[in-house]
C-alpha cells in the first residue's frame, strides 16, 4: 500500500505547497481525509462508462464539476447539486476519497460566514454518474458552455492545457488512475 509521502514522490507538483493568492490561502495536498466539517469544497471525478467528466465554462477555465458548500449542506448534497449545476449529470453511487488541498486561509474573516476557518479542505472525491441534460447553470454560478466526457488520460490533458489556479485538476485525474480508482 503506498502511502502520503510516496503519493508525494510520483507527484510532486500536486503534493507541493502553494500559494492561492486569488482564495488568499496557503495550500498542501494530502490524501488523509480531515472531518467532513472541514470541507468547504468538493469537485468530482465523475466516472461513466465512457470516461471522465470535464468542463469548461465562459471565462475559458476548465474543470471538474464541483463548488463551494452552501450553508448546513452535507458533503453528498453539494456533489448531488454540483454535478446538476456544472455538468447535467446524476449521482449513481457512493462517494470515493481522492484527497484534497488543505487550506489555510489568510483573510481575517471566510468567503462566506458557515465556512470553516482559519483551516478548511478543498477535496476531490470519486463518483459514478450518468449524464441527464445540460448543466442548468445557475445565474450566481459558472455559466459552462462545455461538458466532455473523455478517457482519463484525455481529460487529464484537457485539464492541463489551461491554468486552473493552481488546483492540478489534470494532476489529480492522473493520481486517480494510480489509485484505480478511473
Amino acid at each position: 500500500m503506498q502511502t502520503e509521502e510516496s503519493w508525494a514522490q510520483q507527484f510532486p507538483e500536486l503534493f507541493a505547497a502553494a500559494d492561492w493568492p486569488w482564495a488568499q490561502v496557503d495550500v498542501r495536498y494530502t490524501v488523509d481525509r480531515p472531518d467532513d466539517g472541514l470541507l468547504s469544497n468538493v469537485h468530482v471525478i465523475a466516472r461513466t462508462p465512457e470516461g471522465i467528466i470535464a468542463c469548461s465554462n465562459d471565462l475559458g477555465w476548465r474543470f471538474l464539476p464541483g463548488g463551494t458548500r452552501e450553508a448546513g449542506e452535507t458533503i453528498e448534497e453539494l456533489v448531488r447539486r454540483e454535478l446538476v449545476e456544472e455538468a447535467g449529470a446524476r449521482l449513481l453511487g457512493p462517494l470515493t476519497w481522492l484527497g484534497g488541498h488543505r487550506a489555510d486561509h489568510r483573510r481575517p474573516t471566510p468567503y462566506r460566514p458557515h465556512l470553516p476557518h482559519p483551516l478548511s479542505y478543498w477535496a476531490t472525491v470519486v463518483a459514478d454518474v450518468v449524464l441527464e441534460g445540460p448543466p442548468t447553470n445557475p445565474e450566481d454560478g459558472e455559466q459552462v458552455v462545455e461538458v466532455l466526457v473523455l478517457p482519463p488520460t484525455e481529460a487529464a490533458a484537457y485539464l492541463d492545457a489551461k491554468d486552473d489556479g493552481g488546483h492540478n485538476m489534470g494532476s489529480q485525474v492522473r493520481l486517480a488512475q494510480a489509485m484505480g480508482l478511473v
